[in-house]
């Protein structure tokens, strides 16, 4: 017991002890110490020392209990106790059964010690005061033998009591250790492998709307726990801007693209690299001339109206990387196939980019996000299925937002003879689809040679539908922002009437509304402007601290980021300046806030960490994560999730993570298997969070060297 603690005095019966016998005692251990003694019953404790050769008085109370000195494993301790027995015989508390020595007493006996206790009552007043002196004397006298005794308390409890509360400070910040077990290699033919849209699955699933392109994940027991390979002879990627005209020819090695469409100049192959020159099948005079056609056109994609954008069935994401350069954000969508690879060298390139298909599921992305929806030849059946697909791009297109469509059947008078199809079939198609867009409140905003541009309502249209339209508005079953295996619905989600800024043309402008309060913050749980402000200074001081820890932070080493569990994008608005796009990943199962980080025209995606994300292995620089493992440990297996961080992350590539002692422990012993190199450091205030900042090491399969 630690020296300077007392415990609460007790109440115990009259006794007389001479020095030489036993006593048995019951004794509750101090309060900072009860994970040691709580209640513990003391034997046979040789009395050393007394105050005077009895204590109490004629009441058998004792205002302030016993101080004694008490002997215990070797160690004495100053301690106030309940007296249990003196040599075997029990002495009780007031209320207790009688003792030993009482039984025997008779009636007479008896009602003398009730009427010598009732006198004793009456006279308490007269005796407080040399009552008083005497529990100063003894505890005076307690604090002289603790003095006495010190050293040998002090050798008691560093050899005892210390030892046993390191070792419950060390159970409390370790809570279980984790043998780092080296984690083997996956066989050569899983260098592209893509769990949740493996082409070798795709057989088990029908054929209907494409729907086996879809995001099909394995059960539990097909799950891979080993590191995916990297090509043989991969190289360190190009960095941007470099990379997005080239890239090394092994770390990308597909020729089909490059066989098959040669004439249309998407990509050509020259030495160890491929070349993009900036072609494409609507492109003929280059995207650059394509896209200056299109500004005329929408002069909001000059004047920062216009920020967020996708781009369906994008080919190798030259649309998308021309408009970084005037400021525009762009999602390139494509599904994974055999042969084209079209999002890996999207990626590869340094362009944003996700696997992913309109087909029977919704896109992973909230209502009213994109100001923006491209379409270049992407052979996307518009027109079947009721507009289903149209549908899914009015959900996700914010109201006065810009659908663009070159190709069949736009410029059909002149165009028809090279779609394999007649003038008849392509005007029918042509009408049909204005007809469709009309019905869903779309708008034609203007037609110029292989241009055909829409624009999403944001007025009443939306009040004059009802159940008997043609496209009907939907009921209030299902959230329009829901978006995580959602089946596709054939009605249309109206925009909020209670949102007011939710317009493209009452937006603010780029880059005004990165830091402008959007105004659905007000539908995320706990949301408000304070909280928002407060977060985007809490990233840019915490971006400053990374940056003291990661050099390569803001270098042409990181292009490709990734935000694995954002809030309001605070992470990405503070990168801003930096030469990288961030991929703004929100919890389907959290609180729904990805609305807010695309209305700061930042771009982002739902996921669930339980599985695999939409992507090809080696296609980011730096994933960053706070508190996912915190949030998501109940639901996902730690090393799954580092397995999957490890698939998408580029050979050198960074992770930055922010977690709890707890878990950062544990991330370092499982990781250090899996060939990362990391350093645990504080966070920029030195909370209870730790950070642990890693490396992914370039490697070679041994199997292809063998």
């Amino acid at each position: 017991m630690r020296e300077g603690h007392g415990i609460r005095p007790h109440l115990i019966k009259r006794v007389r002890v001479k020095e030489g016998q036993e006593m048995t005692l019951a004794c509750e251990a101090p309060t900072d110490n009860s994970q040691l003694l709580t209640k513990l019953e003391i034997e046979k404790i040789e009395l050393l020392s007394l105050s005077g050769d009895s204590f109490g008085d004629s009441s058998g109370r004792l205002g302030g209990g016993v101080s004694t000195i008490l002997r215990v494993d070797g160690g004495p301790f100053v301690s106030l106790c309940f007296v249990s027995s003196i040599d075997g015989e029990r002495v009780e508390s007031e209320g207790a059964p009688p003792t030993s020595s009482e039984r025997g007493l008779d009636p007479e006996k008896k009602m003398k010690n009730k009427d010598s206790k009732s006198t004793a009552y009456s006279d308490k007043s007269s005796r407080i005061i040399p009552m008083t002196v005497m529990l100063i004397g003894l505890c005076g006298f307690s604090f002289y033998l603790g003095g006495i005794f010190y050293s040998e308390n002090n050798r008691f409890f560093k050899q005892n009591v210390a030892p046993a509360i390191q070792l419950c400070k060390q159970a409390v910040e370790a809570p279980h250790q984790i043998v780092s077990v080296e984690v083997p290699e996956c066989s050569s033919d899983y260098q592209d492998y893509t769990p949740c849209t493996d082409p070798k699955r795709w057989r088990k699933y029908g054929n209907y709307r494409l729907s086996f392109m879809e995001r099909h994940c394995p059960p539990m027991v097909e799950r891979k726990e080993c590191l995916v390979p990297p090509p043989p002879a991969y190289k360190v990627p190009i960095r941007w801007p470099k990379s997005r005209d080239q890239c090394w020819y092994r770390n990308v090695p597909y020729d089909w693209i490059n066989n098959e469409k040669s004439n249309q100049h998407w990509l050509r192959k020259q030495g160890e690299k491929f070349i993009f020159p900036g072609g494409g099948t609507m492109f003929p005079n280059g995207v650059g001339a394509y896209v200056d056609l299109m500004q005329d056109l929408i002069p909001g994609m000059k004047n920062g109206t216009i920020r967020t954008a996708i781009d369906t069935g994008c080919g190798v994401a030259s649309w998308g990387g021309d408009l970084l350069d005037r400021g525009i954000l762009t999602v390139s969508l494509a599904p994974r196939d055999n042969h084209e690879a079209q999002v890996q060298f999207a990626l590869e390139r340094g362009i944003p980019a996700i696997l992913g298909i309109i087909s029977t599921q919704r896109l992973p992305f909230p209502s009213n996000s994109f100001d923006m929806a491209h379409c270049s030849r992407c052979l996307i059946p518009w027109t079947e299925f009721d507009g289903l697909y149209l549908l899914e791009i009015h959900r996700i297109l914010r109201p006065g937002g810009f659908w663009v469509l070159s190709g069949p059947p736009i410029n059909y008078e002149n165009r028809w003879r090279g779609w394999n199809t007649t003038v008849e079939e392509q005007k029918a198609d042509f009408e049909k689809l204005k007809k469709l867009l009309t019905s869903m409140c779309f708008k034609l905003y203007t037609i110029k040679d292989d241009f055909a541009v829409w624009q999403k309502s944001s007025d009443s249209c939306y009040d004059q539908l009802t159940l008997a339209s043609f496209t009907p508005k939907c009921d209030d079953s299902m959230d329009p922002d829901s978006a995580w295996y959602i089946p596709l619905r054939t009605c249309l989600n109206a925009p909020s009437k209670k949102l007011k800024k939710l317009a493209l043309e009452s937006a603010p402008r780029w880059p005004e509304r990165l830091h402008i309060t959007p105004e659905r913050i007000a539908m995320v749980p706990g949301g408000n402007s304070g909280g928002f402000k407060h977060d985007g200074s809490k990233w840019k001081v915490r971006v400053k601290h990374y940056k003291t820890l990661l050099s390569a932070l803001g270098s042409d080493k990181i292009r490709n980021v990734m935000d694995m569990n954002t809030l309001y994008g605070g992470f990405a608005a503070a990168l801003i300046s930096y030469p990288v796009w961030v991929m703004n990943v929100v919890s389907a199962y959290g609180p729904n806030s990805l609305g807010v980080v695309y209305d700061r025209g930042l771009i982002g995606t739902y996921h669930d960490w339980c599985e695999a994300f939409s992507t090809y292995p080696r296609t980011y620089d730096l994933l960053h994560l706070d508190g996912l493992f915190t949030a998501e440990s109940h639901r996902c297996e730690t090393k799954y999730v580092l397995l999957e961080m490890d698939r998408i992350l580029r050979p050198n590539g960074y992770v930055i993570i922010c977690e709890s002692n707890y878990f950062v422990d544990s991330i370092a012993a499982i990781v250090k298997g899996m060939r990362w190199g990391c350093q645990k450091h504080d966070t920029e205030n030195n909370v209870e969070k730790k950070l642990l900042i890693c490396q992914k090491k370039l490697w070679h399969s041994k199997r292809s060297q063998q």
